[in-house]
């Protein structure tokens, strides 16, 4: 199994980028949200990578954190979500975006990618939802590719800011998985938890652990 490339950009086209491994190239399909962030001709880059094997295929999934390649891994075991269908909901969506959506049960959030109808937006949300917690735990630091493992380049990391000024989650991610992790223990749905909690950390600001537990405690509490 590939899991890992590190080479220089030979040339990006419109669905997969030719990485030059020491002589060696490698064709790998990425989302258009990552092709659109992978540096020009020339320069150096690392990618996770996902292998698909088949009787009379195969090809390379290029990701730019474990986040997505989690969820391309995960979306693809959804019935009628292909590696071509996986990766427009990433290019439309995101990562964190995908995180989000399923997490809150946005189904209709899906049907923004190419090829993603309303039924099938459903059942990606219905058989995913209690899986969110743990991608949305990957989200921090611990899963970056090293700088080290690029020669003389700065690996780039997160594919998924739409609009370069788009502003950096309230709570921090180990807040979220936290609070994810204490409402599990709790006996709170995993789908449930991960919605509130997702909703919260765009609310609060600088939001700790600590807080971020109480508040989605009070907001989960039975109404009387």
């Amino acid at each position: 199994m590939i899991g890992k490339l590190s080479g220089r950009v030979d040339y990006k086209a419109s669905d997969h980028v030719m990485l030059d491994v020491r002589g060696v190239g490698y064709m790998v399909y990425c989302s258009d949200r990552t092709l659109a962030v992978l540096p020009p001709a020339g320069e150096a880059v690392a990618l996770y990578t996902d292998l698909l094997v088949r009787e009379d295929l195969m090809q390379l999934f290029g990701f730019t954190s474990l986040v997505e390649k989690e969820w391309h891994r995960l979306l693809m075991s959804v019935q009628g979500i292909g590696a071509k269908a996986s990766l427009a909901i990433l290019g439309a969506l995101g990562p964190d975006g995908v995180s989000r959506s399923i997490a809150m049960g946005d189904w209709t959030a899906l049907k923004a990618a190419k090829g993603v109808g309303p039924k099938t937006a459903q059942r990606v949300v219905i058989e995913l939802k209690d899986k969110a917690p743990t991608v949305m735990a990957m989200m921090d630091g611990a899963v970056q590719i090293h700088p080290d493992d690029v020669q003389e380049a700065a690996v780039i990391e997160s594919a998924s800011p739409a609009v370069p000024t788009r502003p950096a989650p309230a709570a921090t991610p180990s807040a979220q998985a936290d609070a994810l992790s204490a409402l599990s223990n709790l006996g709170y749905a995993p789908g449930e938890a991960a919605a509130v909690v997702a909703q919260l950390s765009g609310e609060m600001s600088g939001a700790d652990s600590a807080s971020l537990i109480r508040a989605a405690l009070k907001k989960m509490a039975p109404k009387t």
